[in-house]
């Protein structure tokens, strides 16, 4: 039976599976990038590794994760250690990029620049999270018990406020935080940032 369950040690390639599948605004972003392995360096694998209590995946009945939540109860926080204690260790394989002439030149930019207040969002909801499901298992129900699930989690650490940030080009997923009552949130180009009180 598919369920939801907390992450364990060894979900690390699936749940980069997940985020390569779902990561050009929902769809298969396989042969996007230069390197694939990127999309799961900079938007799942540092989450599991930081916080893996608030890291949930949803398993199908043959033992498959399909999909995943991932949160951090502290935005600034988490943000310094993936400036000064994740990203560096990837500057070899992916140095930082002079220029912005492809796509992952941009993702790359973006990781280098992450930092403690970068953006406003984390003031008044501290937490955020990152949510991924296969097609497979979409419009069942399940992203909106990943979301209860991790905001049960963070609420029971005391956590005030969360926030996500969507492409603004997936719909889908606009429309979804939309129905779970999430606020839009003034955002750059692109994007499209979301909170909820907890």
């Amino acid at each position: 039976m598919t369920r939801i369950r907390p992450f364990r040690p060894g979900d690390e390639p699936a749940l980069a599976d997940v985020c390569l599948l779902t990561a050009d605004a929902g769809a298969d972003a396989t042969g996007v990038l230069a390197d694939d392995d990127l999309w799961a360096e900079v938007f799942v694998l540092p989450y599991a590794a930081r916080h893996p209590d608030l890291a949930f995946v949803v398993e199908s009945d043959h033992g498959r994760v399909v999909g995943y939540t991932v949160a951090v109860p502290d935005t600034r926080a988490f943000e310094d250690w993936f400036a000064t204690e994740w990203w560096p260790r990837h500057a070899d394989r992916w140095p930082e990029p002079e220029v912005e002439l492809t796509r992952q030149d941009g993702i790359l930019r973006y990781a280098y620049g992450r930092r403690a207040g970068a953006e406003s969002y984390g003031d008044a909801h501290p937490a955020h999270l990152h949510i991924d499901l296969l097609p497979e298992v979409q419009g069942q129900g399940w992203g909106r018990r990943l979301i209860d699930t991790v905001s049960d989690a963070l609420r029971e650490r005391g956590v005030s406020g969360l926030h996500l940030v969507s492409s603004a080009d997936n719909a889908g997923a606009l429309a979804f935080y939309d129905r779970l009552g999430f606020t839009r949130l003034p955002s750059h180009d692109g994007v499209q940032a979301f909170a909820r009180t907890l």
